[in-house]
């Protein structure tokens, strides 16, 4: 499957930590992971720095003990959520559950499910390892979750990434192979697996014997080994390192599995080198060596490449072919190009068809249908109207190649599998009972525009029960995003749909520096069009208000990571649009960060933000919107902070100072304003949490404490009183 994870958000590294609906497997199965993009930085800053700044969190201590349970009663709900992760091999189903990956025969000759990797075995191993290495250190027990498994071409073997839900190093991942076959497990021990591999990111099968994989090291992945599995041996090979610092290597095997290309990427330029795996030597050769602002992705087929590139009219996406033997540039053969206003977000190849998810110019996604043989018979097929997000399952060894399976959803709308035949355009969906469909759509999907300062046309997707006109007294939450060429998270979370379904209305605003419409808006708004992204939220505001949805007082604003930019500039210039505002992973101290040279992820980030050290026009331009260093006395909205010890790539020192700086400017204005002013002061709640969880805890515990904390937050700053279940009549 070709989720550009790399090409799509146009910054190398998002596809690292992206977890996919298809390959998902947390220590919770009612878990869902935040897949917000993220802001690349490392910060050595400990909790005990930040022990003199009062949490402020123990106002709410009540109502989030009350939110927990509404929120395990509502995760309970959608535990039997369609569940997408098995694989299929030739002989077995493979799936992921909390204690290891299980298969089942395909034949029906077992009864029950057979362990194939145990994973408290896993973190025994690694108990050991560490106690040998260092008798005297305090070693606690791992817990390990899976992140990707990968079948060999016949079934031979297994692979899978885990990664260390204790760890605080985001290196803490590895790769075991097992060895598998037609006999039981009756004894999982060592003879089984075969060979555990450390500080694996990406890995894929050439053949059973032959697997090839990336590591990761200090958040960047930049070399390629090969291991092969002989009988006298296992055998690592060095097969590709990058030196260009600001590029990310990941390795992928096209569809049909016959070639495993290389792809080096960067937030502005991608090179990719194929292998073709049905040849015994694996020597990797360049498609199209990297140009300055080109970026493009490969799958195969018949021969024949078949290419998604920036290209087209506008450096937007369109996809193009090329022969195997003439893979350079020049050889490139247009074969669709989407007409104005649509933004290609991903690309598959199934059987002699090229499918492609497509935003339209209305913001809705649908799927267009390229066929390979006569591209000008191109058609599309339409999604219903409240798909925002879609995730396409990557085909298994003995999956049918004729049919493109997938997952739509939205943030309140739970996933539902869809089947595509791109021969007919049958498009088939498993709702499972009538009754779920009706559910559904009881959930009222509401697309809009708002008009913004220079006149650009914003997008907005409002999610509510009652209609439009009925919700001036309802509380709103507005969601934003806007940064290196993302697009907002718009997947299913069940905490959005309590909130729906207690009378919220919820708002998604895609502004300007995302990817809702494409590579030119994300250009739109990076380094001196940051400003433009705040001007968007804005007018969003106020279009929301002007069309009767709700009021500044029961308005709260909430954004993650580089989404806290816009958020936390539009508190500054306009504090009085919103009346509470949650944080997760913040950054916002752009200036101070990107002047610190130390930060190993800066270099790649000038291409979003800018160089203020070598371009004094960058430093005005930053300085102009940066969340912390725009702070003035003013009566701010209440604020809750949500940040990680150990976060990697958000510094902590900068929620710190900003927290600080806030707290100080709240006091100035306090005692200064007007005695017959009696607004009461807002609370800046600051939630400092151990780890380096950038996009939340793993840990299901610790997630529904955070989830409870904001909506505790949420409901007694905006002054709503909690959703309470209807008492029964006593007879």
């Amino acid at each position: 499957m070709a989720v550009l994870s790399f090409l799509m958000s146009s910054s190398a590294r998002l596809g690292v930590f992206r977890t996919h609906f298809w390959e998902l497997a947390v220590c919770k199965r009612q878990t869902w992971l935040s897949l917000s993009v993220l802001r690349f930085c490392t910060s050595e800053t400990s909790v005990s720095s930040a022990n003199h700044f009062g949490s402020g969190t123990e106002r709410y201590k009540d109502l989030q003990k009350y939110f927990i349970k509404k929120l395990k009663a509502t995760y309970r709900r959608f535990s039997n959520i369609y569940n997408p992760s098995m694989v299929c091999g030739h002989h077995h189903m493979y799936f992921i559950e909390d204690d290891g990956i299980y298969r089942i025969d395909k034949r029906g000759n077992e009864q029950k499910p057979e362990l194939v990797l145990d994973l408290e075995q896993v973190s025994r191993e690694h108990h050991k390892t560490k106690q040998s290495k260092d008798s005297k250190e305090r070693i606690q027990m791992f817990q390990w979750t899976v992140q990707r498994l990968r079948l060999s071409p016949r079934e031979k073997y297994l692979a899978a990434t885990l990664k260390c839900s204790h760890s605080h190093r985001e290196e803490l991942r590895r790769c075991v192979v097992v060895r598998l076959g037609e006999e039981h497990f009756p004894h999982l021990d060592s003879q089984h697996v075969v060979i555990t591999l450390e500080k694996v990111l990406s890995f894929e099968w050439a053949t059973d014997e032959v697997l090839f994989y990336t590591t990761l090291e200090g958040l960047r992945s930049r070399e390629v080994f090969r291991l092969d599995l002989t009988s006298s041996g296992n055998r690592l090979t060095p097969v590709y390192e990058e030196a260009q610092p600001d590029m990310f290597v990941e390795v992928a095997l096209s569809r049909d599995r016959r070639v495993l290309t290389i792809n080096c990427s960067s937030r502005t330029g991608s090179e990719v080198l194929l292998s073709n795996v049905q040849t015994s030597h694996f020597e990797p050769f360049v498609v199209q060596p990297r140009k300055p602002e080109l970026l493009y992705y490969v799958e195969h087929w018949r021969g024949w490449l078949v290419i998604l590139a920036n290209t087209g009219p506008g450096q937007e996406y369109q996809v193009l072919r090329t022969p195997i033997s003439e893979p350079s540039m020049a050889s490139w053969v247009s074969l669709f190009r989407p007409g104005p206003g649509m933004a290609i977000k991903d690309m598959d190849v199934v059987g002699d068809h090229c499918v492609l998810v497509v935003r339209t110019p209305a913001n809705e996604l649908s799927l267009t249908v390229v066929p390979l043989t006569h591209p000008r018979e191109t058609y599309t097929v339409e999604l219903p109207v409240w798909a925002c997000a879609i995730e396409t399952k990557s085909s298994g060894l003995a999956d049918q190649q004729n049919g493109l399976k997938f997952l739509i959803s939205s943030p309140v709308h739970e996933p539902m599998p869809y089947c595509l035949y791109p021969e007919n355009g049958l498009l088939l969906s498993e709702f499972g009972n009538g009754s779920t469909a009706e559910k559904e759509a009881e959930y009222i999907t509401t697309r809009f525009e708002a008009c913004s300062q220079d006149g650009t046309l914003v997008p907005v997707t409002l999610f509510h029960v009652v209609p439009v006109e009925g919700l001036r007294q309802a509380p709103l939450l507005v969601h934003v995003y806007g940064a290196y060429g993302r697009d907002l998270n718009m997947e299913f979370r069940p905490e959005k749909r309590l909130m729906l379904e207690q009378g919220w209305a919820l708002a998604y605003c895609h502004i300007r520096g995302g990817g809702e419409r494409g590579l030119s808006w994300q250009r739109q708004g990076r380094v001196e069009g940051k400003q433009r992204g705040v001007d968007d939220l804005q007018a969003c505001l106020h279009h929301l208000f002007s069309l009767g949805i709700s009021s500044p007082s029961l308005t709260a604003l909430t954004a993650c990571s580089a989404g806290a930019v816009p958020v936390g500039a539009l508190c500054n210039g306009h504090p009085n649009m919103m009346q509470a505002v949650t944080l997760q992973a913040p950054f916002l101290d752009v200036l101070g960060t990107m002047e610190d040279h130390s930060q190993p992820l800066t270099l790649e980030d000038r291409d979003e933000w800018g160089d203020p050290v070598g371009n004094p026009e960058h430093r005005d331009i930053i300085s102009s919107y940066c969340p912390l260093h725009n702070i003035t006395p003013k009566h701010y909205p209440s604020i809750l902070l949500t940040a990680y010890s150990d976060d990697p790539r958000v510094p902590l020192a900068g929620v710190l100072k900003y927290t600080e700086r806030l707290k100080t400017a709240i006091h100035t204005y306090s005692s200064v304003r007007p005695i017959s002013d009696h607004k009461p002061a807002p609370n800046i709640v600051l939630n400092i949490q151990p780890g380096e969880n950038h996009l939340g805890p793993e840990d299901f515990e610790q997630m529904l404490e955070e989830e409870a904390l904001r909506l505790a937050f949420l409901y007694t700053e905006l002054g709503l009183d909690p959703p309470r279940a209807p008492r029964k009549r006593r007879r």
